[in-house]
């Protein structure tokens, strides 16, 4: 453990996104509280800092007290994300400090379109990016250079860190925080902001269900009750059942709501929790597969394989908790 705390600056500015600044500074905070309770140093001292310091208005009109731009190192260094970004962006001099003071840091990081003034500086040149899905295609275009991806919640290249949107920049601090002090102590950071799910990097900006979803929500219900009931009879007459259609009207009304067949929605949906078992716990890749309603290990490894394009023990070796973490799912 470290005797003196590492220097963790949000930089925000004018309409920033509140979430992209105070969601990773709670991972940070609540990291010192854990040690802190455990008589341990606090292993950071985070601070939010703008270009003149003093109040800077979120674009959700909540005020945010910063500090001047630092004239020491930054152990590391996050550039929020938010409206405000583009016209940041555009500022020689701030654009100047981040990529001296990316010079000076252990580690660089973004969240969201936090991004868009990373990638200005020349931070992210050559480099992997994730971004907020609505704004890839526009980072690529504006940045050529870059290997924006659309699909990972964050991506780590070398010192250079980067997110997905808004909840997304937790699950960064969060790997941040592993990084530093280990997996266990992120894992109890995670619990104590009762986060649903510490999510590895290259998970998914969406949820199966999530991306099923669209508005009206006329089968929500019904996904939610599939999610409930994977190894349930799911085929087409029992979900036809469920929502009190006939078959043919039930596969025409479902594909022009969702884009996918039933059979192809419980499949991803399937996918998507076998996905969440493979990686929170240590419950046999057999035991998986009957868990999420596919019957054999070969069936789950085929729906993996067309969802996924990876197998499931390659995903597990990947993404898995350490067997120290936790026990298994019963």
């Amino acid at each position: 453990m470290p005797n003196q705390p590492k220097t963790v600056h949000v930089l925000a500015f004018a309409n920033v996104q509140v979430l992209d600044v105070t969601g990773p500074l709670q991972v940070f905070a609540s990291a010192n509280d854990l040690l802190r309770g455990q008589g341990l140093p606090v292993p950071y001292a985070p601070t939010v800092i703008a270009a003149d310091g003093g109040a800077v208005m979120s674009s959700a009109g909540l005020a945010l007290m910063a500090e001047p731009l630092p004239s020491e190192a930054s152990d590391t260094l996050l550039i929020a994300g938010g409206w405000g970004v583009y016209e940041a962006a555009e500022d020689p001099a701030l654009v100047a400090w981040v990529k001296a003071q990316g010079l000076r840091s252990r580690r660089v990081a973004s969240v969201c379109t936090g991004a868009f003034l990373l990638a200005a500086s020349g931070w992210l040149d050559g480099r992997r990016v994730a971004t907020h899905w609505t704004r890839c295609e526009q980072l690529a275009r504006q940045h050529p250079k870059l290997q924006v991806e659309p699909n990972p919640i964050f991506i780590n290249d070398g010192p250079v860190w980067t997110s997905a949107g808004v909840t997304a920049g937790i699950d960064l601090a969060l790997a941040l925080v592993e990084e530093d002090l280990g997996r266990a102590v992120a894992l109890e950071v995670a619990r104590h902001l009762v986060v649903f799910l510490k999510r590895p990097g290259g998970q998914s900006q969406f949820s199966a269900t999530l991306a099923l979803q669209k508005q009206g929500g006329r089968f929500d219900e019904l996904h939610a009750w599939i999610a409930e009931n994977l190894i349930q009879d799911l085929g087409l007459s029992s979900l036809a059942a469920k929502v009190g259609m006939s078959e043919r009207s039930f596969v025409r009304h479902y594909r022009t709501e969702t884009g996918q067949t039933p059979a192809r929605a419980v499949e991803l949906i399937r996918v998507e929790t076998a996905r969440r078992l493979l990686t929170d716990s240590t419950v046999p890749i057999k035991r998986v597969a009957v868990q999420c309603g596919f019957g054999s290990e070969e069936t789950l490894r085929r729906s993996f394989m067309r969802a996924m394009d990876v197998t499931p023990q390659a995903y597990r070796e990947r993404f898995a908790i350490s067997p120290q973490a936790g026990p298994a799912a019963p």
